[in-house]
């Protein structure tokens, strides 16, 4: 859980799309982890001094159709480190696509978009 004495250090977006099946928690993971894969937090640790990247706290907003459909606790599994929260609105895009039985149920994709904001203590190098 996020404290009020920790600030924003970097928000990223990301993007996922689960093009058989319609799952829309297969997408948001895919939005986590491209919003993840767009950063490299090193600052964090040369600047900022800190030791663990648990603790940050990692603030996730997640855009979908039918958010009702999506499991929350698979969502966060996307995030690598720290402590998380997970707002999900409706949002994204559903598309007719094709129907492949062997890859899911159904013709529809779904695309997630997904907002990571990072929050961490105010860290100064040296102090612990």
């Amino acid at each position: 859980m996020r404290t009020v004495a920790q600030k924003r250090f970097i928000v990223e977006i990301g993007t996922g799309a689960d093009l058989h099946g319609g799952d829309v928690t297969k997408a948001a993971q895919k939005a986590i982890k491209d919003a993840v894969s767009h950063s490299c937090l090193c600052g964090l640790f040369d600047i900022m001094g800190m030791e663990n990247p648990n603790e940050m706290h990692v603030e996730v907003k997640v855009a979908c159709p039918h958010p009702e459909k999506l499991v929350q606790e698979e969502v966060l599994k996307a995030v690598p480190f720290g402590t998380t929260s997970l707002e999900v609105v409706e949002g994204g895009l559903a598309v007719r696509g094709l129907e492949l039985p062997e890859l899911g149920e159904g013709d529809t994709i779904v695309v997630a978009l997904a907002a990571l904001t990072v929050y961490v203590n105010e860290h100064r190098k040296g102090q612990k």
